[in-house]
């Protein structure tokens, strides 16, 4: 075992019990012993210089390529016991400056411009539809669910969602909405079948989104007033009552923050309201991590709060209502993550062995992200006047009910009354 990973090794894992091999047949034990034993083991002596030089990065790359393999344990295990062991690994000095290089040239890797967050979109998105299949639940949403009560299934915590945001949207039938980044069309198909708007538009760089939410509007029975486009937002003309995002955010980049809320502005009309939807950190401003920059979503990146409220302050818009949801996200990647991983085989067959791992690290990681490192999904209202919205937060469970009540009408009873 090279000296360097060991003393890595040591510095990080203080707390735990981990038993790490290297290639050349050397156990070394890690932490204090409390715990469940897990192991790992390193295929080749290259590994060890990897994940001394650029830990943040090499070990996903390892495992994604098979160089690094669980023995004892889990996957999610071993990255937990890293996270929270975390704090001390970045007190390093090359670490911290690799970390710090990061957060400077940030600007250079979320270069949003329409051509490249197609590309970015693209990336991420346009796999094929069958692996999301295997994971989602029925409505096919990619983004944080809402668990009203811990039992909930992931397919009724996706509705709760769905329900929660709708009501905070205040829609009234009859009126036009814009779904900002529509994914599958779940959304949108929710505020039209359900809530009875008017008109949804739901616009994605995602061809592969497009065809499903194209494909599902079909058979909706109400067609007439779903319109998905492959659209960028900032592209769209019209103007709309109510606006909507939902796990979009994440794909805009700092630089294009003031953009983004200037076309929110352009977009909703006087008495307009938008809710926004997207993952947050619970600390001061970042850079993405590099492996699921490099990999899983590049351009992306996961904002503090700071960082967005200034922007909507100087696109002339009114914060009206924000609300956290902790740990609903490390719920919904935890159901994700065992669906996934139930259904290995399956995704094998379509998309093969490395990409399997590849989608278990970063379901795995992002767990971790929610569950011990702090990050966190963010609510903000928005409007373009301060009397758009009520002026207390009664009226949100008032219409969760009066939605859930519809959900449980036939459809053709719902269609009848509107």
């Amino acid at each position: 075992m090279v000296g360097s990973f060991a003393t890595l090794l040591g510095k990080l894992i203080r707390t735990g019990n981990l038993e790490v091999e290297t290639a050349d047949g050397v156990r070394r034990k890690f932490g204090d012993g409390s715990g469940p034993k897990l192991g790992a083991r390193l295929l080749d002596r290259a590994a060890e210089r990897e994940l001394v030089t650029d830990p943040s990065l090499a070990l996903g790359e390892l495992y994604t390529d098979g160089r690094v393999v669980v023995t004892e344990g889990s996957l999610y295990d071993i990255l937990e016991l890293g996270a929270r062991n975390l704090a001390t690994l970045e007190n390093l000095p090359w670490v911290k400056a690799i970390e710090k290089a990061r957060v400077i040239f940030r600007a250079v890797h979320q270069r949003n411009d329409r051509e490249r967050a197609r590309q970015n979109i693209a990336r991420h998105y346009d796999h094929d539809v069958r692996i999301y299949d295997l994971f989602l639940d029925d409505d096919r949403q990619y983004s944080c669910a809402y668990f009203e009560e811990p039992d909930q299934s992931l397919e009724e915590a996706q509705r709760a969602k769905k329900r929660h945001i709708a009501a905070k949207l205040l829609v009234e039938e009859g009126e036009r909405v814009l779904d900002i980044g529509c994914g599958f069309g779940g959304m949108a198909l929710y505020l039209a079948g359900v809530a009875g708007v008017g008109k949804a538009t739901g616009v994605t760089l995602s061809r592969e989104q497009l065809a499903v939410a194209r494909a599902r509007a079909e058979r909706s029975g109400f067609a007439d007033r779903l319109d998905f486009r492959l659209q960028d937002y900032r592209d769209v003309e019209e103007t709309f009552d109510r606006i909507v995002s939902v796990g979009m955010f994440e794909h805009v980049g700092v630089a294009r923050y003031d953009e983004y809320f200037q076309n929110v502005r352009r977009l909703l009309n006087d008495d307009g309201v938008m809710l926004l939807h997207a993952i947050g950190r619970n600390g001061v401003p970042g850079a993405t991590n590099p492996w699921i920059r490099k990999y899983i979503f590049p351009g992306g990146y996961i904002p503090a709060l700071s960082e967005v409220l200034p922007a909507i302050e100087r696109a002339g818009l009114y914060v009206t209502d924000i609300e956290i949801l902790r740990l609903h996200y490390a719920d919904t990647l935890r159901v994700w993550r065992e669906r996934f991983m139930a259904h290995w085989e399956e995704a094998k067959a379509i998309a093969g062995e490395r990409f399997c791992r590849m989608w278990e690290f970063y379901l795995a990681g992002s767990e971790t992200s929610f569950r011990v490192d702090g990050f966190m999904v963010f609510q903000i209202q928005i409007a373009r006047r301060q009397d758009a919205v009520p002026l207390t937060r009664a009226y949100i469970a008032e219409r969760e009910e009066a939605l859930r009540r519809r959900e449980a009408e036939p459809p053709a009873l719902r269609q009848a009354a509107e």
